[in-house]
């Protein structure tokens, strides 16, 4: 799924290609992806709209319009954005599309039906359901060090789960969190009131710090309007993680393998000498 850093990656591309565009038509082509808005609703709600940008919070995209309304859309496991044109047809497991004045459209495409898609009063933005009670955004001022501390001091799970709750730690997911750990020696085990206060201090830093360097790495490569939603780290990518998906791979530091254990039905990945 997703973290924070592809999501950004994702949003900046389409605001770069989206923005200020008019929407001339928009279907829904799987209910299921906009639970609570019927496909004729859906059109009438977004046709005739112009995009003023397209922004996000924690893992949502959001498409924020003229018309005082918002499309949240959350990616989850395989949902993406193609901009194609006139002549192209709709690509297997097309589940949105939304038609410009010119002719290209911009499809959301989801292999695995996860994705979601929600129409909101801009206004009413910030009391959806899906955005109320996700956490401060790491990578801005309101995530503090001050903060961190509290949110683990009050919690008996383990670090790893507490760090992957959107509630306490937006934009986390499974490889950013094993990194940032690993980083700062921490167990992902250990029970999050027990982390003490040094470590809790580098665990801040290093989630900003793998959350930064993810966001320029993505921010580096080149816009494919045919594949928005595609994985910011290709083939030929240099990027290599230091734990995340090297099950039995030796430590960058130590040498020892590298171990994965299942945390909440979720893979992590850690040192068992180095974070200890």
């Amino acid at each position: 799924m997703p973290e924070l850093p592809e999501v950004e990656i994702v949003v900046r591309s389409l605001d770069s290609i989206v923005r200020k565009r008019k929407i001339a038509d928009a279907e829904l082509l799987r209910q299921r992806l906009s639970p609570d808005t019927l496909p004729d609703r859906f059109r009438k709600l977004l046709s005739g709209a112009s995009i003023n940008f397209v922004h996000r919070r924690g893992k949502h995209v959001l498409f924020d319009l003229d018309n005082g309304r918002t499309l949240i859309t959350h990616l989850r496991m395989s949902g993406k954005f193609l901009l194609l044109a006139d002549e192209d047809p709709d690509p297997k497991f097309t589940h949105a599309a939304f038609r410009f004045l010119d002719g290209t459209r911009l499809v959301f495409q989801d292999q695995r039906h996860f994705g979601l898609m929600k129409i909101v009063e801009t206004a009413e933005l910030n009391e959806a359901r899906e955005l109320k009670k996700l956490a401060p955004e790491p990578l801005t001022d309101a995530f503090t060090v001050e903060y961190l501390q509290l949110t683990l001091r009050g919690s008996k799970r383990t670090l790893k789960e507490v760090l992957l709750d959107q509630t306490k730690v937006c934009g986390l997911g499974n490889i950013y969190a094993s990194e940032a750990m690993f980083l700062s020696r921490a167990n992902p085990r250990t029970r999050a009131f027990r982390l003490s206060r040094a470590k809790t201090s580098s665990l801040f830093d290093n989630i900003r710090l793998v959350l930064s360097e993810a966001v320029e790495l993505g921010s580096s490569m080149p816009i494919v309007p045919e594949n928005i939603g595609g994985s910011i780290y290709g083939n030929d990518s240099e990027w290599e993680w230091r734990v995340y998906g090297r099950e039995n791979e030796p430590c960058v530091e130590c040498r020892h393998p590298i171990v994965r254990i299942v945390q909440g039905g979720r893979s992590t990945f850690f040192c068992r000498k180095c974070q200890r």
